[in-house]
């Protein structure tokens, strides 16, 4: 495969993790720093001693230094036109969730990056950490059966300030997503429907609806219970939630800081003393990166090997689809299909 010649897209502050990845690898190379600040990519380009082309436009910049590589690390309302001028013009394209600000625009760039045959991936880069995929096998193979119930629990109350205080949806549109997207690497199925209730809680900072209960239905009967708030003070979860997955012959557990751990049900005969389940404890045996850097590798190996990344944009959607029927219930008062909405 020829060398990555990648076009950084969006030279703000979450850019800096994408350019030193790239700059790790050999077989990477930044031909072209772009943003609506021309100055902004070039302070940039600077601060990392990269000598490259400096545009305040994408088609320009793709044409210009032959970019075969987009790094979208624009704000969400920029994706859509970024990654499409980019597929468009031949290049494969791994951007910052979300995909895009509406399940419209990120249906047409999934239609788009099949028609020019191009691959788009996007970072969910809380999938990329040990535990989760310890608690991934866990709820596989400790013998727990059939998933019944699925429960996650985020409870944080960070005072970010700024553009989320103003938000109409600041839980369920900027934070959600990663919670969503881990019920469906945690346990490989895809909900059908969802019932919202959002609401902003007493003491809350936020404009907007900052907390929410999503009960989301399996097509085999089972469910996926969410419980949040951005604006709970006080005895915090995990920024990875804290997780219970209940299975047909056992429990699996995960605190979202600490080692998963499982409780499954003993054979009868087995049952001594009135001891009924066995304890099987999580093996961290999962040798990836963390983070970003896990997520960038698996997205470029992929691409490498001419195959899809996990996070491709066709999978990447049914988690979308999760957030936006969520706020079409919460809306609507009404349980929503998701084949409707992707």
């Amino acid at each position: 495969m020829q060398p990555f010649r990648i076009a950084v897209i969006g030279c703000g502050s979450m850019s800096k993790a994408w350019i030193e990845y790239a700059q790790q690898r050999e077989d990477a190379q930044i031909v072209a720093m772009v943003d609506i600040r021309k100055e902004s990519a070039s302070a940039l380009a600077e601060r990392y001693g990269i000598q490259c082309g400096i545009f305040d436009d994408v088609r320009e910049a793709i044409e210009q230094t032959g970019a075969n590589l987009v790094f979208d690390v624009t704000i969400p309302e920029s994706h859509a036109a970024v990654t499409t001028t980019a597929l468009e013009l031949g290049c494969d394209v791994l951007g910052e969730k979300p995909m895009t600000t509406s399940m419209e625009q990120a249906r047409r760039l999934v239609q788009s990056a099949e028609r020019h045959g191009r691959t788009y991936a996007v970072m969910q880069n809380r999938r990329y950490l040990s535990q989760i995929r310890a608690f991934r096998h866990l709820v596989e193979h400790a013998g727990i059966g059939d998933i019944g119930f699925v429960n996650a629990d985020f409870f944080l109350g960070p005072h970010f300030g700024g553009f989320r205080d103003a938000m109409e949806s600041p839980l369920l549109l900027d934070m959600a997503i990663h919670t969503f997207d881990q019920a469906r690497l945690i346990t490989g199925k895809d909900p059908v429907s969802v019932y919202c209730h959002e609401f902003n809680p007493a003491g809350s900072w936020y404009a907007g609806n900052a907390a929410a209960i999503c009960i989301f239905e399996y097509a085999d009967g089972g469910v996926f219970c969410y419980r949040g708030s951005w604006c709970a003070e006080g005895a915090p979860t995990s920024w990875e939630a804290e997780w219970r997955v209940n299975g047909s012959g056992g429990t699996a557990i995960w605190d979202g800081t600490h080692a998963p751990f499982a409780e499954v049900l003993l054979p009868a005969a087995e049952q001594i003393d009135g001891r009924r389940f066995r304890r099987v404890e999580a093996e961290l045996v999962w040798d990836g990166r963390s983070g970003h850097a896990g997520c960038l590798d698996e997205m470029f190996v992929a691409l490498s090997e001419g195959r899809k990344p996990e996070t491709v944009c066709t999978d990447n959607i049914k988690s979308m689809a999760m957030v936006y029927g969520a706020l079409q219930s919460a809306k609507e008062g009404r349980k929503i299909l998701l084949s409707d909405v992707v």
